[in-house]
């Protein structure tokens, strides 16, 4: 079939096989042509198929030379459906992966669930023996909790008051005002529940009580602050609680960890276009402001930069892991630069629909978005007949 890009508003609802493979390929590129990294040998990676999950996977496997095994809720393609970009993704990885002599294997389910959790044990038991890394970055609307039945679904929205500020519809290049209003005591509980640490916990416990944790493993997950622009929207409302929430649970990990030598971090990353950043209001236009400056400047990097300079400078780097005074690691400290808060607080007082194009990198964040999904992908003949069935070698 010919496979075009077929949007929902923040959601493309096809992806091209590939596309998707040659955006993983060039990932790989990219860190097998910087130093190796004395670092993992057998890593599991909790959602493990996009962004920063599948960055660390290949950074994990093409730089430190480790094993990996990858969980991660993903479709495969069905009748006219073609299948998520996420899994066309997890089937150039581990095809390139077994072509290198890692060993590498997908398990597809929710990561939630106890049922997948245990299924990731045996598999653990049996190819691996233990983990040294175990990286959470799980992005879920929605989370069925494993004991209580209960499903609960995220909302991103500011909390004690309404909000509003610019936002653009990255499709059409119209800026306008968004207005969001405040989210309620049960909104906020049940996005806590869903993008906090429990689930994290829970990971770490099973693997933990099963004797899979080797002597000084390390976990860590992902988070995101930002900049005042987009406080209210993100750090200080819904997200940012569940995210506090997240960075209380690697305390408590950490000291739990300590014991056998083990540490846990939250790693704070730049602003990137994925498919959950697409979805907050006012952050599109953020990144887009952000972009032009960073790349004019010559500091901007994508998800597998990120990840390599944190494996590279900060988690596997003799030892020595800097944090802030929260104990935080801080690879969104390009971002965070006064200079560059400054010109992107410039840009965003003058942007309109009439200049967006002029002081921003729309285009290039539109360009990133539909990348995701395998799309406006230099080398990729988008009007070729391709054959969306694409099975992942290793699927458990």
């Amino acid at each position: 079939m010919i496979i075009q890009p077929k949007t929902r508003g923040f959601i493309c609802t096809t992806a091209h096989p590939e596309g998707c493979a040659k955006q993983v390929q060039r990932q790989i590129e990219y860190v097998q042509a910087q130093p190796a990294i004395e670092g993992p040998r057998n890593v599991l990676v909790v959602g493990a198929s996009t962004g920063y999950g599948l960055a660390s996977r290949i950074v994990s496997s093409f730089a430190a030379g480790a094993n990996t095994i990858g969980v991660y809720f993903d479709k495969a393609a069905e009748g006219a459906r073609t299948a998520s970009a996420g899994w066309y993704n997890s089937a150039a990885f581990e095809e390139a992966a077994s072509a290198a002599g890692r060993k590498s294997y997908s398990i597809v389910g929710d990561a939630f669930s106890d049922e997948i959790k245990a299924k990731t044990i045996d598999l653990i038991r049996t190819e691996l023996g233990q983990i040294d890394l175990v990286v959470y970055s799980v992005a879920s609307p929605r989370r069925t909790h494993p004991k209580t039945g209960e499903t609960f679904s995220s909302v991103i929205k500011p909390l004690g008051s309404t909000y509003s500020n610019k936002t653009v519809n990255f499709h059409s290049g119209e800026v306008t005002q968004a207005t969001i209003e405040p989210a309620t005591e049960d909104e906020l509980r049940q996005t806590i529940a869903v993008m906090g640490g429990e689930d994290w916990q829970m990971w770490i416990d099973q693997l933990q009580e099963a004797g899979l944790l080797a002597e000084g493993a390390t976990t860590v997950a992902y988070s995101y602050i930002g900049p005042e622009i987009t406080h209210a929207v993100y750090r200080d409302g819904t997200i940012g609680a569940a995210k506090n929430d997240l960075e209380a649970t690697a305390h408590r990990l950490n000291e739990q960890l300590s014991a056998n030598g083990g540490r846990a971090f939250v790693s704070v990353n730049k602003a990137l276009v994925t498919q959950s950043s697409s979805a907050i209001p006012v952050v599109p236009l953020y990144i887009s402001a952000l972009y032009k400056v960073m790349k004019e400047e010559g500091i901007h990097e994508g998800c597998i930069e990120q990840m390599y300079r944190l494996f590279s400078d900060r988690l596997y780097n003799n030892g020595q892991t800097p944090v802030d005074e929260k104990g935080l690691i801080r690879v969104d400290d390009w971002e965070m630069r006064p200079e560059i808060q400054e010109k992107v607080s410039k840009l965003w007082a003058d942007l309109t629909t009439e200049n967006v194009y002029e002081l921003s990198d729309l285009v290039g964040y539109r360009r990133e978005f539909f990348q995701l999904f395998g799309f406006e992908t230099d080398g990729i003949d988008y009007e070729a007949d391709v054959n969306p069935d694409v099975n992942i070698p290793n699927l458990k």
